[in-house]
């Protein structure tokens, strides 16, 4: 059983997130810089990659689940043209309003990969660019790493504090693998 496995949060780690909160089209998403280098080291590394994120846009209607496997599609047949791999993705398509279980900073999506891929938290990092991430890291006991490549834009003031603050993802995957030795 593979142990090595990271969390990534979607927009703003791995791609431009959008001022209104959502890329609800294939034409919208656009990898941040070096996100796909960074994701074929992990690869490189031996690291199982999980996608975890909170896409609301699904609840309120503004796209469709239809769509949203669409972009999922091409954003792992992209990643895996450069030599990455995304082992999962798993979606959260409720709103706050929705109660649901899976919506972050609540843990279900970690649980469903936990399960599938039998790691233990603690030997886990989870990489995101908001408060909301870094509080879902925390509660389920992973490493977690705030990027300034979506939301926030400079370190937080806000508690749980990340146990890193990285420029962006190529950045953090450098830091988790000199941690990880």
């Amino acid at each position: 059983m593979n142990r090595k496995l990271i969390f990534l949060d979607r927009d703003g780690v791995i791609n431009r997130g959008f001022e209104d909160g959502y890329v609800d089209q294939w034409r919208k998403f656009s990898f941040l810089p070096r996100s796909l280098k960074a994701l074929r080291r992990l690869r490189e590394a031996g690291y199982r990659v999980v996608v975890v994120s909170n896409q609301a846009g699904i609840s309120k209607g503004i796209y469709s689940m239809k769509t949203l496997r669409e972009i999922t599609r091409r954003m792992r047949k992209a990643v895996a043209r450069k030599g990455g791999r995304l082992d999962a993705v798993y979606y959260c398509p409720h709103c706050d309003e929705d109660r649901c279980r899976c919506r972050k900073p609540k843990t279900e999506l970690f649980r469903k990969a936990r399960r599938r891929f039998g790691v233990r938290f603690r030997d886990t990092f989870f990489v995101g660019d908001s408060r909301v991430d870094i509080e879902a890291g925390k509660a389920i006991g992973c490493r977690t790493v705030l990027v300034l490549s979506g939301r926030n834009k400079r370190r937080p003031s806000w508690e749980p504090k990340p146990e890193a603050v990285r420029k962006d993802l190529w950045d953090a995957v450098n830091w988790i693998l000199k941690k990880a030795r």
